[in-house]
């Protein structure tokens, strides 16, 4: 499984951004799929990540202002971020696993920074 991560940038507080990432070659590997984050001088933390059956998990710190869906068409996944805080700055990186905690594959890292 290929992960090919898109989006980020430099947001104002407050602000959005859409990340996107789609997996190609097997589909095994890829029932979650996902974000995690990582922020200078912090752990890894998990963002949210979709299930191809539809369910979604998110981190108490983003829920209300991220949204994830997922288009199994195209085995690929969107993160919405909306209000962005300046904590909300970090290297994202898409993942896909058979669980919830995602980890079996990682994509890239994409930058999203937010601030005035």
């Amino acid at each position: 499984v290929q992960l090919q991560a898109s989006g980020g940038g430099m947001v104002l507080p407050g602000g959005s951004l859409r990340l996107s990432c789609a997996a190609s070659g097997a589909t095994r590997g890829t029932y979650w799929m996902g974000w995690y984050r990582q922020s200078p001088g912090k752990q890894r933390e998990s963002v949210a990540a979709a299930s191809r059956t539809g369910f979604t998990d998110y981190a108490m710190s983003v829920k209300g202002r991220f949204t994830i869906s997922r288009d199994n068409d195209k085995n690929t996944v969107y993160l919405q971020m909306s209000s962005l805080k300046v904590e909300d700055t970090a290297v994202y990186t898409c993942s896909s696993g058979d669980y919830v905690i995602l980890g079996d594959y990682w994509g890239q890292g994409t930058l999203v920074t937010v601030s005035s």
